[in-house]
């Protein structure tokens, strides 16, 4: 294939650390991953990065400095099938890497696959995966494989890689193009080298020879080419993003419209029903305490029920979510709870409320004069439990839906004036 007809971020491919944009806590001088490249030491691995922060460019890159066998597999289109045949091949090669893309879609069975031979060492296996791979990776083979956190570029990065872009690559650089505005570029990216290349490309497309990139120019071609959905990631956080705020906006129709995309595209079920999971309990929390039953329920439904029916699970859960009503204050109590433990430090818990299993420990007082809760009327005594420097704190804060309305009286009867209920 003539290079010049290749898309802009696959003719920039980086083919050195030195060229790679970013990850420099990775790759850059003395660190880690680059030591032990040039050391030709490298170990499995499984690099976890939002996209087109070079995951497939590093292993590209191993390969290429370690002079090896390169084996690459798509767990999207791969099965056991696939991973034995290369796995028979690296045996008779003397160092072999196999690379698979979004290894937190091979199920267990496909993993367990490779576990042999990384374990003897037939392959070095580097994964790449946008999701945690404490979740997704199976213990026996994480615990083989080193894993490198990648981060989303930072706009110094990104704005270096546009002007490194428009003067070095062979068909922009016959062009006149003036980056008159960075912003727009920036914000649609999202960190994503990949995803900034080819909207840089489709601006530079949609222009004359004579090109002022303008935020203006940049939101216009967006608008109009940017593809609905691609599941390698494109539109990944743009997609999800969409689908989280309008279940939290109490949108069922948008909700259920969102999930269908990412459904189309082929998203993952356990990362769409993973963040429904979080969402029950940042966005609806103790106003609808089901709610997080009910995701909670499809996520184990999901994982044993693959596409098309996790469609219906799916729907079922996302409608639920978003006309549920809704409440922040769990996670406004938590957030201000943590943030008084990095104000304060470690404060000393109220002797009346210590563990006292020892006689020293009595004898110092621990637990004395503890007042057990089931000994009073309505099972409570108004007995102080926070460390007396943020005594009468008040972290959470009912708020005003039925479920919450209610919890506030009861807080308050019992309570008083105390938290201001």
């Amino acid at each position: 294939m003539d290079i010049s007809q290749a898309p802009l971020a696959e003719r920039l491919r980086p083919q050195s650390l030195s060229q790679l944009a970013g990850q420099q806590h990775l790759t850059g001088k003395g660190s880690i991953l680059r030591t032990a490249i040039e050391h030709g030491k490298v170990p499995s691995m499984i690099l976890w990065g939002p996209p087109g922060t070079g995951k497939t460019t590093i292993a590209n890159i191993i390969a290429h400095t370690l002079q090896v066998p390169f084996y690459t597999l798509s767990a999207i289109s791969s099965g056991v099938k696939e991973v034995r045949e290369v796995i028979n091949e690296a045996k008779d090669k003397q160092h072999a890497i196999l690379f698979i893309d979004e290894i937190h879609r091979f199920n267990k069975g496909q993993q367990d696959a490779l576990l042999g031979a990384v374990e003897k060492g037939i392959v070095t296996l580097i994964g790449a995966t946008t999701e945690n791979p404490s979740f997704e990776v199976n213990s026996a083979l994480l615990s083989r494989c080193q894993v490198y956190v990648l981060k989303p570029l930072d706009e110094k990065e990104l704005i270096q890689l546009l002007k490194f872009a428009i003067a070095n690559d062979i068909e922009l650089k016959k062009k006149k193009i003036e980056l008159k505005d960075t912003e727009a570029l920036i914000n649609i990216s999202g960190g994503d080298a990949r995803k900034l290349l080819n909207l840089l490309e489709l601006v530079c497309n949609a222009a004359e020879n004579n090109i002022i990139i303008s935020d203006k120019l940049v939101m216009d071609v967006a608008q109009q080419r940017i593809a609905l959905y691609d599941k390698k990631g494109e539109q990944h956080y743009d997609i999800i993003s969409a689908f989280i705020k309008s279940m939290r906006g109490s949108d069922p129709n948008a909700a259920v419209y969102y999930l269908a995309r990412m459904i189309e595209g082929g998203e993952d079920v356990k990362f769409i029903a993973r963040r429904m999971l979080i969402l029950a309990s940042e966005d609806i929390g103790n106003a609808n305490p089901n709610a997080l039953l009910l995701a909670n329920a499809t996520f184990e439904a999901v994982n044993k029920i693959g596409y098309p029916e996790s469609s219906l699970i799916l729907s079922q859960c996302a409608l639920y979510l978003a006309s549920s009503a809704k409440s922040n204050a769990a996670t406004i109590a938590i957030g201000a709870a943590q943030q008084a433990v990095r104000n304060h430090g470690d404060l000393a818990v109220p002797l009346h409320i210590r563990n006292a299993p020892t006689k020293l420990m009595k004898n110092l007082d621990y637990g004395k004069d503890y007042q057990y809760s089931h000994n009073y009327d309505n099972n409570f005594s108004p007995q102080e439990y926070l460390p007396k420097e943020i005594s009468g704190t008040k972290f959470y804060d009912p708020q005003k839906n039925a479920r919450e309305e209610e919890m506030r009286k009861h807080l308050k009867n019992l309570w008083k004036e105390k938290y201001g209920y």
